[in-house]
Formats: C-alpha cells, structure tokens, sequence
C-alpha cells in the first residue's frame, strides 16, 4: 500500500506477519518505506507516520519527493526498453552457444548486473540499458556460462572466454557504470 503523504511523499507501506512494531528503512531512491505488523490498519500506519516525523527527519537519508518521482519514472522506461529488447538478445546468445534455460527475469537491483540461479533462470538489470551493447553481451554471456558452471571457477571463465574473448576488456568497463537505476 502507499501513503501520499505532504512531507515525505509517497511511503511504501508492506505489511509482514513476522513484524510486531513498525519498522522505517529508506529505499536506494530515497522514498520512505514502513513495515507493519499485518493487522495493522491504513489508518495506524498514517497516525503512526506522523507521531514519527521529527525522528524520521533526523535519522534517515530521505531525498526530496520529486527526486523519487523521477527515478520511477526513469525506471518505467527503462523496464519497457529493456522487456522489448533484453529477453530477445538473450535468446539470440542462447540459440548461438546451444544453452538452454528456464525463464527471464527482469530487476531492478542497483548492486548486480544478472544472476543465474539453479532452477536455470537468468536475471538482468533493466540498468543493461544504460550500458553500451558489448557490454551487455558480456553479462548475457557471463550469465549464460553460468549455466554450466554455477561458479567463477578456471573452466567458467575459460567458456565465457570462448564466446567473449575480450571479456577482460568488457568487465573492466563494466565497472564504470552503475547496475542501480
């Protein structure tokens, strides 16, 4: 649920039943979440945010509202850029190498460029937008070789190698952009 509140403005509200009091942690844009107890009602979780204020101002980082409404809507265009384009480039890499995965997954993380798990699903930062497209081929790759080596072992870099062999070269670069939107 979300508070529009004048102050701190929108306030994400998630409610937890392993929660007993209420909990305030700020998001990496800068928005002002709350963990509730499960029972708890709109309207508790509204007095509580106010009874709160002085304290919220001056323990956590919060950045102004409009700041937060402009990283949404940077991530929204960045989430249909990327659905249009990064599923079709990873299949793309797949057919050519013969890997055969689960399913897709798209985030938002703002410490990983992708992930492969062992249930064969790769994730991607929507932040692989930002980055030039060698790049990006890079970390389809890198999360493709995961696939058959579910580690950074001699053997896993040796097959990213084979379908990147200037992979050193990419990664290095790789560290001059940030994966967070």
């Amino acid at each position: 649920m979300i508070i529009k509140d004048e102050e701190f403005g929108e306030v994400l509200v998630r409610k937890s039943p392993l929660v007993r009091g209420v909990k305030f942690t700020v998001s990496p844009s800068g928005r002002l979440s709350m963990t509730v107890p499960k029972y708890a009602s709109t309207f508790l979780a509204k007095r509580f945010l106010s009874s709160n204020r002085a304290i919220i101002r001056e323990k956590l980082p919060l950045k102004d509202p409009s700041t937060q409404r402009a990283r949404d809507a940077k991530k929204k265009i960045l989430m249909k850029k990327a659905h249009e384009y990064l599923p079709y480039r990873l299949e793309f890499w797949a057919k050519k190498y013969g890997y055969s995965y689960e399913k897709v997954r798209l985030s938002h993380a703002s410490t990983r460029w992708g992930s492969c798990s062992s249930n064969r699903t790769i994730s991607l930062n929507i932040g692989l937008m930002n980055v030039p497209e060698v790049l990006r081929d890079y970390v389809i790759l890198h999360e493709l070789s995961h696939l058959n080596h579910m580690d950074h072992s001699e053997a896993f870099w040796a097959e990213v190698e084979k379908h990147d062999p200037r992979y050193k070269e990419h990664r290095r670069k790789l560290k001059n952009f940030s994966p967070g939107v």
